[in-house]
């Protein structure tokens, strides 16, 4: 499923059921602001509409379950069970024990990284240079969101980073270039068990994941 936004409509104030790319009743409706972490527990059935406010914004994701942080995204086992690296429309979400988590039901850029990992400071310092030390990352961002639910740095496992481009070379090189998404792009991903989702809206300003300007994104439940 794949649709495009009416061009008329402001997905930042446009009301969220016409957001919404799974229509249904409105559960949550939020704005995640540039740089910043948001957490939530989408219920079994429910879906998760992400929405790219400004376009070329990276959205890193982890996925665990909502009543066992144990159970957690698994990159390995996702791209394992559909044979490809990259995500979109049909991608199911896999847990460590291939168990299934959410399913990407509609998708309007059509090309998700999960190898290029989270920014973090340790990160920024060795690809950018010691002066970027200070910058907030996405791995802060986890750590902020997580705590909330009882996680911690030794709970987090390699992540989605939803809208962000990371082709690989013939070599095997992964590289980090423009966005392949737009203002007011989106996907949706149903919940296939309660799933808790922390989201790191990408505070990387060192390559052009973000456009070198992180903005927001909207979130949007419906059931």
């Amino acid at each position: 499923m794949t649709t495009t936004l009416d061009p008329t409509l402001d997905p930042t104030t446009a009301p969220a059921a016409e957001i919404a790319l799974v229509p249904g009743e409105v559960i949550l409706d939020e704005i995640v602001g540039e740089r910043g972490p948001w957490s939530g527990i989408v219920t079994a059935g429910d879906v998760l509409t992400i929405v790219d406010l400004h376009g070329n914004q990276a959205v890193d994701t982890l996925f665990y379950g909502a009543h066992d942080h144990t159970i957690r995204y698994s990159a390995q086992a996702t791209i394992a069970a559909q044979g490809n690296i990259f995500l979109t429309t049909g991608t199911v979400i896999r847990d460590q024990e291939s168990a299934p988590m959410m399913t990407i039901v509609a998708d309007e850029v059509g090309n998700h990284d999960t190898l290029g990992g989270a920014c973090s400071q340790e990160s920024n310092t060795l690809r950018y240079g010691h002066h970027t030390k200070h910058q907030h990352a996405c791995v802060e961002n986890f750590l902020i969101g997580g705590a909330r639910h009882g996680l911690g740095k030794r709970d987090l496992v390699g992540n989605v980073n939803f809208f962000m481009n990371v082709p690989v070379d013939p070599d095997g090189s992964l590289g980090i270039v423009d966005g392949l998404s737009a203002p007011g792009r989106r996907l949706a991903l149903r919940a296939e068990v309660d799933t808790l989702v922390l989201v790191s809206n990408c505070p990387q300003i060192n390559n052009p994941c973000n456009g070198f300007d992180p903005t927001a994104v909207r979130v949007v439940v419906t059931r």
